[in-house]
């Protein structure tokens, strides 16, 4: 059973599957996917309760600091597959919606990227307890892996969701929340039905902010790049991990910054220090800067939308697992420390099935030294110029306008580009219209 495919305790895995399959009624594709998912929801929690006991093991500060994130990254998975399971019942309830395929795709990919960031947290200890949390992590990290899988293969099925000509849009039928689920879960897929707009007037805050995942729907408004600015200086190199670095990070569903700058000041030396940290589905930053050296933007996961940014960086500055496209930014090279070259991009997805990337779209690369621009086949640049799309591995030109040719990896065929667009690999139309934020859908010029 493809559910259980490769889990370890195989024989857990199959009773709490058949067990909620039991629950689910007569097995069909959508149910098979509704039960693996409510399984694969509760090894999260117990997940997290493991990890919870091994607070008392740590030794360093790095560690706890590790710990806590690992609470708080299998948290955003048990509310990411939370999502998903109530997607799902949706579908089988037959409420029509084109946007499901976009969202469960979206959070099922986050809610295995977690579990990746949890462990890399341990970076800079003896691994000692990094081994502890791997073996606690391992069988959720299968189970919503195989999830995704399973949905992936049955989505390219022909079948459809089973026909319910009494369901409707209504309250009833869409807002409701099965019994089995419990009033935090509630509490936090409810989130908010109103945009809180925040004001920050024109000045240097020197703070760390974290938007906490149930502060969804935020906005903040500044004066302007270089004018509203948000700086601190956590790194690595003072004991913090790469997540916890962030000097502003925002993980409720919905934020949107205008007019802002977010800033580390770490500087080479330190090695990891991240300015912005995004973990908040269908986001968007509009005239912003993030400004910082290794690891300037962590779009960590979710779907994300940039619109004439500037970001500043030398090494992996764009890095993470989100779906982020990037439309009519500048993006600037600073010097690195001797030896390293310049790298722009480093985007994290590990597992094929995930729908996650960086699409930098009719932008600008300002480069002072030789630069990479990427991995391959994991950052796709669009130059509509050219109209080409190019997946770039290949050292940037110096010039002000990437020189195309020397990166590889040519898309030309139109359909292929498109899925990098706004309207297909972030689903954009069915959020950005709202935030009031102009973006080009499809590929421009």
């Amino acid at each position: 059973m493809q559910a259980c495919s490769n889990i370890e305790n195989l024989t857990s895995c199959l009773s709490n599957f058949q067990a909620e399959l039991g629950k689910s009624g007569p097995p069909t594709a959508h149910s098979i996917i509704h039960a693996a998912l409510r399984a694969t929801l509760d090894e999260a929690r117990r997940s997290i309760d493991m990890i919870t006991k091994f607070n008392s093991l740590s030794v360093s500060y790095r560690e706890q600091i590790a710990i806590e994130d690992c609470k708080e990254l299998l948290d955003f998975s048990v509310s990411e597959l939370a999502w998903s399971l109530m997607e799902m019942s949706k579908i089988r309830a037959g409420v029509r919606n084109v946007h499901y395929e976009g969202n469960l795709k979206a959070w099922l990919s986050a809610a295995l990227s977690n579990p990746d960031t949890c462990l890399e947290g341990f970076e800079g200890t003896d691994r000692h307890l990094e081994n502890f949390i791997s073996g606690s992590l391992k069988q959720v990290t299968q189970l919503i892996g195989n999830v995704l899988a399973l949905y992936t293969q049955l989505h390219s099925l022909p079948f459809k969701p089973p026909r319910n000509d009494n369901a409707t849009a209504t309250k009833s039928s869409s807002d409701e929340f099965p019994e089995w689920m419990t009033e935090g879960d509630q509490e936090l897929l409810r989130g908010s039905s109103f945009r809180y707009i925040i004001y920050v007037k024109k000045g240097v805050y020197r703070e760390n902010i974290d938007m906490k995942r149930k502060k969804s729907y935020i906005m903040f408004v500044g004066d302007g790049i270089g004018k509203t600015v948000v700086t601190g200086n956590r790194n690595f190199m003072q004991g913090w991990t790469t997540f916890r670095t962030a000097t502003v990070a925002v993980s409720g569903k919905g934020f949107i910054a205008r007019d802002m700058t977010f800033r580390n000041t770490a500087g080479p030396l330190n090695h990891q220090a991240v300015a912005l940290r995004v973990d908040s589905d269908q986001s968007a930053f509009y005239r912003c800067s993030m400004e910082g050296y290794q690891d300037t933007l962590y779009a960590h996961s979710l779907r994300q939308f940039y619109r004439e940014c500037e970001i500043y960086g030398t090494i992996d500055y764009i890095f993470g697992n989100g779906a982020a496209v990037f439309q009519n930014c500048k993006i600037y090279t600073r010097v690195p420390l001797p030896l390293q070259k310049v790298t722009i991009t480093a985007q994290g997805r590990k597992n094929p099935h995930q729908s996650t990337g960086f699409s930098i779209q009719d932008s600008y690369i300002f480069a002072t030294q030789p630069t990479y621009l990427g991995r391959p086949w994991k950052a796709v640049f669009q130059d509509s110029f050219h109209e080409h799309i190019h997946e770039c591995s290949g050292p940037a030109s110096r010039l002000a306008r990437v020189v195309w040719q020397l990166c590889i990896g040519h898309i030309v065929d139109a359909s292929t580009a498109k899925f990098f667009t706004v309207a297909q690999f972030i689903d954009g139309m069915s959020w950005l219209p709202s935030t009031g934020i102009k973006f080009t859908v499809g590929l421009g010029n």
